[in-house]
């Protein structure tokens, strides 16, 4: 698992030991640009901590440039790797712009809080419920969880693997697995 506290990465971008806040689409590319760099050091599966503790605040086109393109480039169809992120420490001073990025481009993102990780975003009621069912129990195949769920093993199959494309989910062989619930056993 890598950990990137996007306050360090947005100091040594621009230069400045006081500058907390991610603000300007310049300031979100160079800051999207040095996490893929650091990423490419990752293996083949990598689950990425996406930190927003140390960051005051940001703008819509930072929230565009580093979390909307960072997703759509790793939930493409020939990603660079199979990439996975949790996004920690964000406040209600990040929130209404990220918001608007993940309506806007129809995303969601994996958010670990204080009382654990939740999915925020652009997901359809089946996808909420097969997300919390994997939730629940870490990790599992989706036989395990079509009765639970209530529906034939192929749809919630579709379903889970639409969630894996979305980088929701991982899938280990025929299981899937929960970010941050037994996802670094992987």
């Amino acid at each position: 698992m890598n950990h990137i506290d996007l306050g360090t990465v947005l100091r040594q971008t621009v230069s400045a030991n006081l500058y907390s806040n991610l603000v300007t689409r310049p300031t979100g590319q160079a800051v999207r640009n040095q996490i893929e760099l650091l990423m490419r050091e990752a293996h083949e599966r990598t689950l990425t901590v996406l930190d927003f503790s140390h960051v005051s605040m940001m703008d819509f086109s930072c929230a565009d440039e580093v979390i909307a393109k960072l997703l759509l480039r790793y939930c493409d169809e020939n990603p660079p790797h199979e990439a996975y992120f949790l996004f920690r420490g964000m406040t209600d001073d990040h929130w209404e712009a990220i918001e608007t990025v993940l309506e806007r481009h129809g995303l969601a993102l994996a958010i670990e809080q204080e009382d654990g990780v939740h999915v925020v975003g652009v997901l359809s009621e089946r996808e909420r419920r097969a997300w919390e069912a994997v939730k629940r129990h870490g990790r599992a195949l989706a036989a395990d969880l079509a009765g639970e769920i209530g529906e034939e093993e192929p749809e919630i199959r579709d379903t889970l693997d639409g969630l894996w494309r979305r980088r929701l989910v991982m899938r280990l062989n025929e299981e899937y697995v929960a970010l941050g619930g037994g996802a670094e056993r992987g």
